[in-house]
């Protein structure tokens, strides 16, 4: 029986080495001391995305960032191949079955309880180890002309069914697809999950690589509908310099606590080997400051997750969504998902 390192080390198969990029001087890949203005990190969010937030978190603070880009299972992996050998001080992950995997492994230090309490007690670590930087809704996309209101589904499970076929995209490599998928295990049981994906396959549901993909194809009615996170659209409309209102493609929340509609988060944890490094708690406290949570609401539509800044215009409010009650902390067991998965033939 594989041990579930080895079955997480799957989703890094085929994929490119990971570079080690300087947002600032450039850097080496040693691994840094504490306190001496040098920070590595693991990121699983996107370059284009990331690196101007760093910069300024470098500018404001003098520390120099040396950054690993990739997709944040396979860093995920990679942490835990690694071990202690690992040079990166933080792992700032797109979700929170990414980072749960690294902190079950016994890999991330215990915040302090300052920094955990500024975001409420669902989007983070229950022991600690991890926090909640901003978050992100599960939607049903759909085109408004091909869909209407009242074919809408009251639950992600009805996708299944015989009258979309053919008519739904989704993306099984994503994390956020298979932290969705992990709920679904979690809520509903490891059949039910198994009898949904399969499901998905026999109805002929369509495969993309990208979120945007789904997105931009539902927009020009290539598809009906298709399961992404909300913030997906907003990039739509902000790339096309429209207001989103005026895109085919709307958003539908799942109501009623159903899986789809899971919260999940982008988030962070700091590795053992900084535990006591000022130089990546300086950076946790930045990420959840007012700019960087500004930012991310800004430039993506996430929802803010620390007090004091507002959503995206247009977005409901996060304590208006119905998400389903699973505890993030359990959605951990990515390993096993990425095997179903498979298993089903989705991957």
């Amino acid at each position: 029986m594989r041990t579930p390192r080895r079955v997480l080390a799957l989703a890094a198969v085929g994929a490119v080495a990971l570079a080690l990029v300087g947002c600032g001087d450039g850097g080496s890949d040693d691994a840094s001391a504490p306190g001496d203005k040098k920070i590595t990190i693991y990121s699983g969010r996107g370059e284009s995305l990331v690196k101007p937030l760093l910069e300024r978190f470098e500018k404001a603070t003098g520390i120099t960032v040396r950054v690993r880009y990739g997709d944040s299972a396979q860093l995920a992996a990679q942490l835990l191949e690694e071990g202690d050998r690992s040079p990166a001080d933080v792992f700032l992950a797109q979700d929170a079955g990414a980072l749960g995997a690294v902190a079950k492994a016994g890999r991330f230090a215990t915040l302090p309880q300052a920094q955990l309490d500024k975001v409420p007690a669902g989007f983070r670590a229950a022991d600690g180890r991890w926090v909640g930087v901003t978050g992100r809704s599960r939607v049903l996309v759909y085109h408004a002309d091909q869909v209407s209101a009242d074919q809408l589904p009251t639950s992600v499970l009805e996708l299944t069914d015989p009258r979309w076929r053919g008519k739904v995209g989704i993306v099984p490599t994503n994390a956020s697809f298979q932290a969705f998928v992990t709920a679904l295990r979690l809520q509903h049981g490891e059949a039910k999950a198994r009898e949904f994906l399969a499901g998905l396959k026999a109805n002929e549901v369509h495969i993309r690589e990208r979120n945007t993909q789904i997105v931009e194809d539902v927009n020009d009615g290539k598809l009906a509908a298709g399961l992404v996170n909300h913030y997906y659209v907003y990039e739509k409309a902000q790339e096309a310099g429209v207001d989103v209102k005026s895109l085919k493609a709307r958003l539908h929340f799942f109501p009623g606590g159903d899986t789809g509609a899971l919260v999940n988060v982008s988030g962070v944890g700091v590795l053992n080997r900084a535990g006591s490094d000022p130089d990546a708690a300086a950076l946790v406290e930045f990420l959840l400051g007012q700019e960087a949570q500004t930012y991310f609401t800004t430039e993506v539509s996430e929802y803010p997750l620390a007090a004091g800044v507002s959503a995206a215009p247009g977005l409901p409010p996060l304590g208006s969504l119905a998400p389903p009650k699973i505890n993030l902390n359990d959605l951990d067991t990515l390993a096993e998902t990425v095997e179903l998965i498979k298993s089903v033939g989705l991957a």
